[in-house]
């Protein structure tokens, strides 16, 4: 399977609990985070990858980051995560209409939805944010080999809310995941599936990968 294309493994029952989430995810293809569009101006690339799964009803999602810098200055659901160590999941069910997901190291969240017109964008109420269900694991070094930290997602289907499907088995739909951190020593861009445009930037469905949820 080619790396801008993805097939995302069933299971029956996905809860909202940090160690099953875990245990669930640990025999999940692993997947990375690797692609610097813009190395000339910002060449940084902290070790970031990241394992997914869903059942009818939730999508589990785990990053684990390797990066030399921690920053989380941002604590209001909605609020301006991506200054932060933040990862990112965008996903488009139809046409050029896609949801960004923005959580960072501690797990706060933003959540937004619309077309590439940032002005016509809309962020989600916060309190449909807080549905989704956050685990924080930071490790910091002492050996300067950077800071480890993990961030376990549940994501249930009704954050999707202008969506009119019950279940996503077998859609087939468009994502990209990425890293960012835009006030961090090491400013850095960092996506799954490449992004072609002059300066950094993630809103661009174009250069989604190609997604499926299994539906075995």
């Amino acid at each position: 399977m080619k790396k801008d294309e993805l097939l995302i493994p069933y299971y029956k029952n996905i809860k909202a609990d940090e160690r099953e989430l875990n245990i669930l995810l640990e025999d999940c293809p692993v997947n990375h985070i690797d692609q610097v569009s813009w190395k000339k101006n910002y060449p940084y690339k902290p070790r970031v990858t990241f394992k997914i799964a869903y059942s009818d009803q939730a999508i589990a999602l785990k990053f684990e980051v390797n990066e030399t810098h921690l920053r989380i200055n941002t604590f209001q659901t909605n609020g301006r995560v991506w200054e932060d160590s933040c990862v990112e999941f965008f996903i488009s069910f139809q046409d050029s209409y896609y949801y960004n997901l923005e959580f960072n190291a501690l797990g706060i969240g933003l959540i937004g939805y619309g077309t590439t017109e940032r002005s016509l964008r809309k962020r989600l109420p916060d309190h449909l944010v807080g549905h989704v269900k956050s685990f924080s694991r930071i490790n910091s070094s002492n050996d300067k080999k950077g800071v480890n930290w993990s961030l376990t997602l549940y994501i249930p289907l009704e954050v999707f809310n202008y969506e009119t499907f019950q279940s996503f088995k077998g859609l087939g739909c468009s994502a990209n995941f990425y890293k960012c951190g835009d006030l961090l020593p090491e400013p850095h861009y960092i996506s799954w599936s490449r992004i072609s445009s002059p300066e950094p930037n993630f809103h661009l469905p174009e250069f989604f990968g190609n997604i499926k949820f299994d539906d075995k």
